[in-house]
């Protein structure tokens, strides 16, 4: 493995996972006689989850700035990127923030454009699948709902839980666009090898 600085943003940014989980699994009445109020929790996952986010934009921007792309980092960086919303998701439907159907459209989809993309990069075809704008603003809905329903909490008299719950809704939506024009894309591929 290549021991870069974007690759090693991205190991931990996996690191960060059982971090994020763990703070919402710590024992209410420790957290009290901390001193610390109740919304430390909600707040310190959505810091966590918000550096995550930040070492996944500065590894790219890293790569590319400083030509460290690799064929580990071009690999792992989508699954780190992948587990940690999973994580963020099931974390958030374990606490009724998020309904089961939309992690499950969320993460479905995750699994499946990524073993897509897997095989049409296998039959040298990976530019019919690249990442589209439909999928960028998906990932931007995405990750800014997930920080909102984390957060949880008003916030100066906003509602941020109603806000991320919509905008979840948004992503999931956002989500079936995207995987039918990745599908659409890699259809000619696939009605090949039937």
């Amino acid at each position: 493995m290549n021991w870069n600085i974007p690759n090693l943003l991205t190991l931990l940014r996996i690191a960060m996972i059982p971090v994020f989980v763990g703070i919402f699994y710590l024992p209410a009445d420790a957290v009290a006689a901390n001193g610390l109020p109740a919304h430390w929790v909600n707040l310190t996952a959505a810091i966590v989850f918000i550096l995550a986010a930040l070492t996944d934009w500065l590894d790219g921007y890293w790569a590319r700035k400083y030509h460290q792309t690799s064929k580990f980092g071009a690999f792992l960086d989508p699954v780190a990127d992948k587990l940690m919303v999973a994580a963020a998701l099931i974390v958030l439907v374990e606490l009724h923030r998020v309904g089961a159907v939309v992690a499950l459209i969320i993460i479905g989809r995750e699994i499946a454009i990524s073993a897509l993309r897997e095989w049409m990069a296998s039959i040298g075809k990976s530019a019919n699948v690249a990442v589209a704008l439909v999928g960028k603003v998906k990932t931007a809905a995405q990750m800014v709902a997930i920080i909102l329903l984390l957060w949880f909490d008003p916030l100066f008299g906003i509602n941020l839980q109603c806000i991320g719950e919509w905008l979840i809704v948004i992503a999931a939506v956002l989500t079936l666009i995207s995987m039918g024009y990745y599908l659409r894309a890699a259809w000619p591929h696939i009605r090949d090898t039937l």
